[in-house]
């Protein structure tokens, strides 16, 4: 049994304390709001986040982050992007000795192009950990919540790493693959946030299942070529936390890309859709990010670029739609060749 600070009680955050405490590690769990914690501990429930799902008792929640990481093995980061090296600084603050860190959110930061592992490495110092491992899949937190069967991938530079969360996480309900292509599961589990945006608009719109597939299959080829730019292998978007995230993020309603894309498909601004939707929609920040890299990096995406200028510089759905189907004749095979 190890004790594992997890910091962020939303939904994600909130599943994977239950996946640790049902292997029987002594979870302490960080949320910013007394309310909130004081439910988890007393009710033993995160209605906020999800609801109707009872709680292990022994998840302890606190919102001291010096308590929450005191004796700590591993930290679990499973804040929104846009918090994390505010949270990370912290935490450098108050760690004592190499820790593993791992971090299972999903994006790339806007302006400096770094990926989560890379914002770790930068913000803690290397004396204080030990590994930076990510987590990441297809993985919807109501269903592990429920423990449904979920298969997702560790991945680390450090290998031993890895294996360490592997252990840590995988039991009869959540399976857990190691792969040591690090640029390549943190690519994958960013972007593919950018195409579920896409995805839940073109619903919006009206369109059908063909379009969706369009969507996904071209948008799975500009994933893979940023990330193979970057270094990444391409077999690995085609495994769980490329082609497996991107089928679970475009396909259900759970995702928050998906209905925030939705929501824009049917007319709405985005600010309306931020307001509506009152939590983290990752996609929207990331693809800013992501748009800013291909332009730094000379990488043809298309659809991230068309999504981009929905989000920010104020091209309707529909004249986005258009201009996708309206682009110049391409050959399909030469245009995977990620040149």
């Amino acid at each position: 049994m190890a004790k594992i600070a997890v910091l962020g009680a939303g939904s994600w955050g909130t599943a994977l304390s239950i996946v640790l405490a049902d292997n029987n590690h002594e979870v302490s769990l960080w949320g910013r709001f007394e309310d909130q914690v004081r439910e988890i501990n007393e009710q033993h429930h995160n209605s906020r986040y999800l609801p109707n799902v009872d709680l292990p008792k022994s998840i302890k929640a606190n919102t001291s982050l010096e308590e929450v990481l005191h004796l700590a093995e591993a930290v679990v980061l499973v804040v929104p992007t846009n918090a994390m090296r505010d949270v990370l600084k912290q935490v450098n603050e108050l760690l004592k000795k190499p820790t593993v860190i791992v971090h299972a959110s999903k994006g790339v930061e806007p302006e400096t192009h770094l990926r989560i592992s890379e914002i770790i490495e930068e913000e803690i110092d290397s004396s204080l950990r030990s590994s930076v491992v990510v987590l990441s899949g297809p993985s919807h937190a109501e269903e592990v919540s429920l423990r449904q069967p979920t298969t997702i991938t560790s991945s680390s530079l450090n290998m031993d790493g890895a294996k360490y969360v592997q252990d840590l996480f995988m039991n009869k309900q959540f399976r857990v693959y190691t792969n040591p292509d690090l640029i390549g599961v943190e690519i994958g589990g960013a972007l593919k946030n950018i195409i579920a945006l896409c995805a839940g608009m073109t619903n919006g719109l009206g369109f059908g299942d063909n379009a969706k597939a369009a969507l996904m299959t071209r948008g799975l080829a500009e994933i893979a070529r940023l990330g193979m730019k970057l270094g990444a292998n391409p077999l690995t978007f085609a495994g769980l936390s490329g082609l497996g995230d991107l089928i679970v993020t475009c396909t259900s309603v759970h995702s928050r890309n998906w209905r925030a894309g939705n929501m824009l498909g049917k007319g709405k601004t985005l600010d309306e859709v931020l307001n509506e939707m009152d939590m983290a929609v990752e996609g929207i920040r990331t693809t800013k990010a992501a748009h800013q890299l291909a332009k730094h990096l000379n990488v043809e995406m298309p659809i991230t670029s068309v999504l981009y200028d929905v989000l920010f510089n104020q091209k309707t759905p529909e004249d986005g739609v258009i201009e996708l189907m309206g682009r110049v004749k391409k050959h399909e095979v030469e245009d995977l060749n990620f040149k």
